[in-house]
């Protein structure tokens, strides 16, 4: 989705669906944790779930905003990282 936006980051205003697509993202990575308990790799769940709260809030401070060049470019790093830990061993 990020990418598709790469060439009107800086002109589109963002309305309340990213915020809201984030907010389901971290409610059900916690659900999926207290499910799995005790066979939770805390390595990885404890730092997704903060990207997933740095995600959050950039997306409460941009809600109906546009994004910032150094706001965008958080929120892909903020993303690859998160791809990093998922498929790290």
């Amino acid at each position: 989705m990020l990418a598709t936006q790469w060439s009107d980051y800086h002109t589109k205003v963002r309305d309340h669906k990213g915020l809201i697509l984030g907010i389901a993202l971290l409610v059900t990575g916690i659900i999926l944790v207290a499910l799995k308990y005790p066979h939770v790799n805390y390595y990885k769940v404890i730092p997704k779930t903060g990207i997933f709260a740095v995600v959050t809030l950039i997306n409460i401070r941009f809600t109906n905003k546009t994004f910032t060049k150094a706001a965008y470019y958080a929120l892909l790093a903020l993303t690859m990282a998160a791809a990093c830990i998922a498929i790290w061993h």
